[in-house]
């Protein structure tokens, strides 16, 4: 292009543009000749738990303070298979310190053994940190990352976020840490405790998180079977079976179509452990 315009400003035209590059081409002339990365694949993160404390995800979201351009940040662990938030902290900044400080108050508290435990998260600076990844290291745990710029791959930290900022009585703006900490608290309590998430078929995080889910589901098919045998002809589908979470809990499921084509998927993470019920981390 600026060969063809500076000879024809000249008032010389010897040929085409298409030409011009043809024999640039063939002499090996043509295309940008600046060192470049060569183009990154990221693995799909393939992750599935089938009980509490096998995969956390967790992830930081920014809060809106009353001063323009002075945002708080909120750091929250999620129990991938109950979604229970099992630690969560309000700080003025986010970096590496407080996420190693963080997870490793959590994993000490559900005393997490080595190799029992996955944390997903994505690429941002304090999850890609070599101090952080150091830490994850010699607790024995294992990290998974999302994609760039892919959101799905986190996708129940990002619902809970949702969740939360969707609440009738979330403020918008924080006066300051201790009013976003105070909120918080009454809102991750209300989460684990009384929430019941259309995801777990209507239990609560915590009754999925503890196990007590399956005394509370005799409970609801009892009211289910009383009401059938009171009144069986408005059930025009036969007696009604209570709901229950789902027995896996997959991040990137594989499709059919990747099926079809021979994809496999190597997850399955082991073991169990005791739980305890509260979570926040006073962290500022």
């Amino acid at each position: 292009m600026e060969i063809y315009h500076t000879l024809l400003e000249r008032g010389e035209n010897l040929c085409s543009i298409s030409t011009m590059h043809r024999l640039l081409r063939e002499n090996k002339q043509n295309g940008d000749r600046r060192v470049q990365r060569a183009p990154q694949r990221h693995a799909i993160p393939r992750l599935c738990a089938t009980q509490p404390n096998e995969v956390w995800s967790w992830d930081c979201s920014k809060l809106r303070t009353h001063t323009t351009g002075v945002y708080l940040t909120l750091y929250v662990v999620l129990d991938l298979f109950s979604r229970f938030v099992v630690a969560w902290m309000v700080s003025r900044k986010e970096n590496s310190a407080l996420a190693q400080q963080l997870m490793d108050e959590a994993t000490h508290r559900y005393s997490i053994k080595p190799n029992q435990l996955t944390i997903h998260q994505d690429r941002g600076s304090p999850m890609i940190a070599h101090r952080y990844i150091d830490l994850m290291g010699e607790l024995g745990v294992t990290l998974s990352h999302s994609r760039p710029r892919v959101s799905n791959d986190n996708a129940m930290s990002e619902a809970q976020f949702k969740t939360q900022k969707y609440q009738p009585d979330y403020p918008g703006r924080f006066n300051h840490v201790a009013h976003a900490t105070e909120w918080c608290t009454d809102y991750f309590e209300w989460y684990n405790f009384s929430h019941h998430h259309s995801g777990l078929a209507g239990y609560t995080p915590e009754q999925v998180f503890t196990g007590r889910y399956k005394e509370i589901a005799i409970i609801k098919q009892q009211a289910l079977d009383d009401r059938y045998q009171a009144n069986p002809e408005r059930f025009v589908n036969g007696r009604p079976v209570i709901a229950m979470p789902k027995e896996k809990v997959l991040i990137n499921p594989i499709s059919p179509e990747e099926l079809a084509e021979g994809v496999s998927n190597a997850v399955n993470f082991p073991t169990l452990n005791r739980v305890k019920e509260k979570s926040t981390l006073t962290l500022n």
